[in-house]
């Protein structure tokens, strides 16, 4: 069920409801006017008739002639009878009313109601009784609040059906609006961050607008240093291969070769074994240097072998032999030992790429490392790495692969990755991670 169809239905129902109510209280207050004009002209008429007969010497014919005279009185049928039940005079205003002007027979069961006959004595100056018979006649009245109850119900419906137009109208603005929004979240969906939302006139669609706006443009943002770090990540990856396959072509191949070379001469009588042994077993501990080289660049041994603190100290002792005027520090509890190399692995790398870009690009005399395990409020790693060197502004954090390459390896373990630095005042690097289903199984 669409919402459009709900809002017309409950305005629809609201409005009969409105109606019902309407007419119940119209009606009701049309009976009680219509009860009380009819008992105050039949109590003003008594009273004005008996007050003129009794105070004036007149003969009947007179009499006659002032009953006549009441003819305009409204609502009222008026009979003067003698004390022999004879009817003298009946004066009645012409009441009959067409069928267009009639007001409809259930109307007037509703709103006419009993009324009784009033009867009126009446004594003249010289001692004559008289009856005057009073009868309400209340079509006119009826007739007139008719009227007015007609005019009442045709102002309610204009009224409603404005007030439904008004409301369809806005809420046919505001659902086309709606649809704008949808039609653009589903472009989002599949990857389209470019669209922009227009400016609405309504002030909330408008808040809603300028939200999505924004996260597309973070979205586009973060799609773009994606691309630009998977692109990175590639052409590190090639240059990798790239320095690999020289290595193997000129350390390994051209050991090889000679060890191949110096076998052969072996094979000769007058050959000099010793000095051919000796050669070979230089090449091979050479060679057993390079490869060693390049397993602890590809994947550190000492890692899986004795841990990630011996790693991070075997890491420390490497940087600190290359740059002695670099002070390092480690601050890292045992615990970290009984993580899961998952976690191990790529808190390792970050703490390479924060020592790499110390000494490259820092110009820092002393830096230091903490990694500790908190308990409460939840178990989570923490590691800090502190250095006092030059600092950078901010647009340039944004900037650099490694960085990126640093918060994408915390990101995909859950946690949280800052930066904090200051022209001049060091680079604070910061990371979060919680260990639930993190920690190496036993």
């Amino acid at each position: 069920m669409s919402l459009r169809y709900q809002i017309n239905v409950r305005i629809l129902l609201s409005s009969l409801c409105i109606l019902l109510l309407g007419g119940s209280i119209a009606v009701w207050q049309a009976r009680q006017a219509v009860n009380e004009e009819i008992d105050a002209s039949v109590n003003m008429a008594a009273q004005l008739i008996r007050l003129g007969f009794s105070q004036t010497l007149f003969n009947e014919a007179e009499w006659l002639k002032r009953i006549n005279s009441l003819k305009e009185t409204r609502h009222l049928e008026i009979q003067l009878q003698a004390p022999s039940g004879q009817v003298l005079s009946v004066t009645q205003k012409e009441m009959g009313k067409s069928d267009v002007e009639r007001p409809p027979q259930w109307f007037i069961a509703l709103v006419g109601g009993k009324h009784s006959k009033t009867e009126q004595p009446i004594i003249t100056a010289d001692g004559k009784q008289f009856t005057l018979l009073i009868r309400a006649n209340p079509l006119d009245e009826i007739t007139e609040v008719w009227g007015e109850s007609v005019a009442f119900f045709i102002s309610l419906s204009v009224l409603t059906l404005l007030t439904f137009l008004a409301v369809h109208l806005a809420f046919d603005k505001a659902l086309k609006s709606i649809a704008i929004i949808v039609n653009a979240l589903e472009n989002i969906e599949k990857g389209d961050y470019r669209q922009k939302l227009p400016e609405f006139s309504t002030l909330e669609y408008d808040s809603i607008a300028k939200a999505i706006n924004h996260m597309t443009d973070e979205l586009n943002k973060a799609q773009q240093e994606n691309r630009a770090l998977a692109q990175h990540s590639l052409e590190i990856q090639e240059d990798e291969r790239q320095r690999l396959a020289q290595e193997l072509h000129d350390e390994l191949g051209q050991s090889l070769t000679a060890i191949k070379v110096m076998a052969a001469t072996a094979a000769h009588q007058k050959a000099d074994i010793r000095q051919t042994t000796e050669a070979i077993v230089s090449i091979s501990n050479h060679l057993m240097s390079v490869v060693r080289s390049m397993m602890h660049q590809l994947h550190p041994l000492v890692l899986t072998e004795l841990g990630l603190k011996a790693a991070i100290e075997d890491l420390l002792s490497h940087w600190s032999a290359r740059h002695p005027e670099l002070h390092l520090s480690l601050d890292c509890s045992d615990q970290v030992d009984g993580l899961n190399q998952k976690i191990t692995i790529q808190i390792f790398r970050v703490v390479q790429e924060c020592l790499t870009n110390i000494v490259r690009h820092a110009e820092a005399s002393e830096a230091s490392i903490a990694i500790r395990i908190d308990h409460e409020p939840e178990a989570r790693l923490r590691l800090e790495v502190r250095d006092n060197g030059r600092g950078c502004e901010d647009g340039n954090l944004k900037a650099g692969f490694g960085l990126l390459g640093m918060r994408e390896r915390i990101q995909s373990l859950g946690g949280e990755f800052s930066i904090d630095t200051e022209l001049q005042q060091g680079m604070r690097v910061a990371a979060s991670i919680p260990l639930a289903n993190l920690r190496r199984s036993d």
